[in-house]
């Protein structure tokens, strides 16, 4: 698994490098290109939470997928709430939530040890800080486009941001401590990649990348050997059980852009509908995971 992951690492590594060198993805946002891949590449990876769904169900003695997708739905609609109603603390909370899972789900293969949240959370906040760090005001503006208004403060200053780009690279260290040396390559690969894409890209591009081609790509590899350890034989299986939900997302986020475009500029829906909707399906995804973790212990 490791050798798979580190040729995947190897590879993004490689189109990171050849995107910073793209004059025209420096300037504009390509938010239509962005919310395609965030569309398709992006959100396919929890496509099969139904399945996972249907495992959890049996550990609690439940027959009926209707109460896996009703509690799943609710989860979802209740993030969206409660995000217009506060969000400012969503936001905060989703940021937290978002850089544990990044860490978690892109270098769980390499240490499992029980206890590690903290190094997850640190390893995943390079995600959060190195936009902030290298592109701080392109950052603000999109949380000002989600009714998060905040001030030049000590809590964004340069030098806690870089506080906690070291500590990112700590955690991989902490992470691949006593393992081979292609884990050591592929966490330090990553980190690289995370901050070339954010120095020469602005935010949105940048985390498109890497949600689309690291995150997400990675978390699908290890749902496609579940489904068979052959890659070749596993992908057509892959895309066929992830094609429903995944329609199914794409279907809701074009209602709620119809919806939201009425009252918003395009811009500013886009942006919202993109880290709203994660939002939304990042709360329920992760609860769904600790709970079936929870039982195979």
């Amino acid at each position: 698994m490791i050798r798979i992951n580190f040729y995947h690492s190897l590879i993004f590594f490689n189109l990171c490098i050849l995107l910073s060198g793209v004059e025209y993805l420096r300037e504009g946002s390509f938010l239509i290109i962005s919310l395609f891949l965030i569309l398709t590449i992006g959100i396919s990876h929890g496509s099969l939470d139904h399945i996972k769904g249907k495992k959890l169900l049996k550990y609690f003695g439940y027959k009926s997928m209707s109460i896996f997708y009703l509690g799943y739905l609710f989860i979802g609609t209740a993030t969206i709430l409660i995000w217009f109603i506060f969000p400012k603390l969503l936001l905060i909370l989703f940021l937290i939530t978002a850089a544990f899972h990044f860490g978690k789900e892109d270098s769980e293969f390499i240490n499992q040890k029980k206890n590690f949240e903290l190094i997850y959370f640190l390893k995943g906040s390079l995600i959060i800080s190195s936009p902030l760090f290298f592109h701080k005001e392109e950052t603000i503006a999109i949380f000002e486009t989600l009714n998060f208004y905040i001030s030049n403060d000590l809590i964004i200053s340069k030098e806690i941001l870089f506080i906690l780009i070291l500590l990112s690279l700590v955690s991989g260290i902490i992470l691949s401590f006593n393992k081979s040396i292609e884990a050591k390559s592929l966490l330090l690969m990553d980190f690289l990649s995370i901050l070339i894409l954010n120095y020469f890209l602005n935010p949105i591009i940048a985390f498109t990348v890497y949600f689309c081609f690291l995150h997400s790509i990675r978390h699908s590899i290890s749902l496609i050997r579940e489904i068979n350890k052959n890659l070749k034989k596993g992908l057509p299986l892959f895309i066929k059980k992830a094609l429903p939900l995944t329609i199914l997302t794409i279907l809701g986020y074009v209602v709620s852009i119809s919806i939201l475009n009425n009252y918003n500029e395009f811009n500013e829906t886009i942006y919202r509908v993109i880290f709203i909707g994660l939002a939304s399906l990042t709360f329920p995804h992760i609860l769904l995971e600790y709970l079936i973790e929870k039982n195979e212990q």
